[in-house]
C-alpha cells in the first residue's frame, strides 16, 4: 500500500521544505510555498539507471562524425516574429511566451496559428482559460480566416495528446501552461510538480514527432514566468511579450534561442485588428517627436542586432522636500543615479536640490549604458533650459571619473541614425577609425561629458 506524504514548494523558485513556510529561504519571498501531495512506495526502488526493454543505448560519437541537418523552418508572413524566432520555427520545437495579463499574447499567437494554418495545413489551438466561442469571437475580430485551425478547449493533458494524434497537428499552441494537468499527478493545475511534468511530457511529444509546440506561460508580480525557472530550462525558445498598458507599442523580446540570436526584439503595435507589426520602429518611436524642447535628446540604442533610435526626456525642477526624487521611467534606477551622481560632481551641477524625472518615449525599456550619454544631455538640457539641436543623435557610456567610453557596433547605430535623417553624431572618441561612415553624417567626438555638454548644449 502507498504511503502518501506531504511536502511545500515554492512557486517562484521551486525550493523544497517538509513544512510550510510563511517566507520562502531560498528566494524570499513571502507566501509562494504551495503544498504537494507525494506518493512513496514500500516496494524496493527501481533502479535509475535501468534502461528500459527493447531501448538501445546511446553511443559516443566523434564530433567530425556527426552529420549536421539544416532543419527548413516554417515562415510565418510577420518579419517582426520570424526575428525574434531566429528566421522562423523550427519544426520540432518548443517555444516559451510570458507577459502580463492582457498584453496579447493570446491575439498574437492566434494570429501566428492562423498564418501557420493556411499555409502548413492542420493547427492545433488548445485553450484551458477560454472557450471556443470566445476564441471566435476574437478571431473574427482580428478577420481571421484559417479552415485548418482546430480549436480545443481542455486542460486534461491526455485527451489532448489524444486530440493531437487523431488531428496530427505541425504547431500545437497551449493557452496556457498553468491550467493544463497530467491526471496522473495529485497536485492541482498550476503547482510546481504540474507544469513541470506537463511542460517535459509536451517537450518529449516536440521532439519525438516533429510538431512545433508554443506554450502561453503566466508572470509573476516581478515579470518572470510564474513556477520555477525550471520552465525555461526545458524549452528552446523563451519570449517575452512586454510594453507599456497606457501605449499601442509591443515588443517580443527573446531572452533564450536556440536556434538563433538571443535578446533579438520584435516591434507591434496593437490596434483593433490585433498586433500589427512594425517595419520601421526608430520612425514610429520619434514620430510625436517636438523638436528643440529643452530636456529631449536621441538615443541610439542597441536591441539584439537591430539599432533603435528612441527619445529619452528628461526634467529637472528644485524640490519642496528634504530628499530630492528621482524617478526613471523605462530605465534602470542605478543608471539614472549613477549619471547624475556624475553630472554633479564632474560638471558642478546642483542636482541635489533638483527633482529628476526620466522617461523614455514609447514604453520601451533601455538596458544598455550606451544610453548613458544620451540620458546625462537630456538632464543638463533640462536644467539650463536649452534645447538639443534637433539634428543630433548621441551615444555613449558615461564612467565614473566623467569619460566617455565606446561602444558596441557603432557603425550600424551611426547607419541607422543616416537614415532616420540626423546629420550629426555625438559619440566617443575612439582609438581605431569607424568603417564605412555614412554620407552626409558628421562625427562629433568627445573624450568626457564636459566637452559633450559644449557641444549638445551650448550656452
Amino acid at each position: 500500500m502507498a504511503k502518501s506524504r506531504t511536502q511545500y514548494v515554492c512557486t517562484n523558485c521551486g525550493k523544497r521544505s517538509p513544512g510550510f513556510l510563511g517566507r520562502c529561504p531560498q528566494c524570499g519571498e513571502f507566501n509562494t510555498m504551495q503544498e504537494e501531495v507525494l506518493e512513496a512506495s514500500k516496494s524496493a526502488p527501481v533502479k535509475q539507471n535501468r534502461q528500459p526493454a527493447g531501448t538501445l543505448r546511446a553511443e559516443p560519437q566523434r564530433l567530425h562524425e556527426v552529420q549536421a541537418q539544416v532543419e527548413d523552418r516554417y515562415r510565418v508572413p510577420v518579419e517582426e516574429f520570424n526575428r525574434v524566432m531566429g528566421g522562423g520555427v523550427v519544426p520540432g520545437s518548443i517555444s516559451l511566451i510570458g507577459g502580463d495579463p492582457g498584453i496579447g499574447k493570446s491575439t498574437l499567437l492566434l494570429e501566428v496559428s492562423a498564418l501557420l494554418a493556411n499555409s502548413l495545413g492542420h493547427v492545433l489551438y488548445v485553450s484551458g482559460e477560454e472557450s471556443a466561442h470566445q476564441i471566435k469571437m476574437r478571431a473574427d475580430r482580428l478577420n481571421l480566416n484559417a479552415p485548418d485551425l482546430f480549436l480545443l478547449t481542455e486542460t486534461n493533458l491526455s485527451n489532448i495528446f489524444e486530440q493531437v494524434q487523431r488531428i496530427d497537428p505541425a504547431v500545437l499552441i497551449i493557452d496556457s501552461i498553468q491550467t493544463v494537468y497530467a491526471d496522473d499527478l495529485d497536485s492541482s493545475p498550476g503547482l510546481v510538480s504540474q507544469v513541470r511534468e506537463c511542460a517535459s511530457r509536451l517537450q518529449a511529444l516536440a521532439k519525438s514527432s516533429g510538431i512545433s509546440v508554443f506554450l502561453i506561460g503566466h508572470v509573476t508580480k516581478e515579470g518572470n514566468i510564474a513556477g520555477p525557472r525550471v520552465l525555461e530550462h526545458i524549452v528552446d525558445t523563451v519570449l517575452y511579450l512586454e510594453g507599456d498598458p497606457f501605449q499601442t507599442f509591443r515588443l517580443l523580446r527573446s531572452v533564450k534561442n536556440r536556434f538563433g540570436a538571443t535578446s533579438e526584439v520584435g516591434v507591434f503595435e496593437m490596434q483593433g485588428a490585433g498586433m500589427v507589426e512594425v517595419p520601421n520602429p526608430s520612425e514610429a518611436f520619434l514620430a510625436e517627436r517636438v523638436v528643440n524642447a529643452p530636456g529631449a535628446a536621441i538615443a541610439v540604442t542597441m536591441e539584439g542586432t537591430r539599432p533603435l533610435l528612441v527619445e529619452v526626456q528628461a526634467l529637472t525642477s528644485p524640490t519642496s522636500f528634504g530628499n530630492p526624487r528621482r524617478t526613471p521611467n523605462g530605465v534602470d534606477m542605478n543608471r539614472l543615479l549613477l549619471v547624475s551622481a556624475v553630472l554633479s560632481k564632474r560638471v558642478g551641477l546642483r542636482l541635489h536640490e533638483q527633482d529628476i524625472f526620466v522617461n523614455v518615449i514609447g514604453g520601451l525599456k533601455i538596458d544598455e549604458p550606451a544610453s548613458d550619454l544620451a540620458m546625462a544631455m537630456a538632464m543638463a538640457s533640462s536644467y539650463f533650459d536649452v534645447p538639443i539641436p534637433a539634428d543630433l543623435a548621441i551615444m555613449g557610456e558615461v564612467g565614473l571619473s566623467g569619460e566617455i567610453r565606446a561602444v558596441s557596433q557603432i557603425a550600424m547605430r551611426l547607419n541607422e541614425a543616416s537614415k532616420i535623417g540626423f546629420k550629426r553624431a555625438l559619440i566617443p572618441r575612439m582609438r581605431r577609425k569607424i568603417d564605412q561612415i555614412p554620407k552626409g553624417l558628421e562625427l562629433l567626438p568627445v573624450r568626457n561629458i564636459v566637452e559633450a555638454l559644449q557641444v549638445a548644449v551650448p550656452r
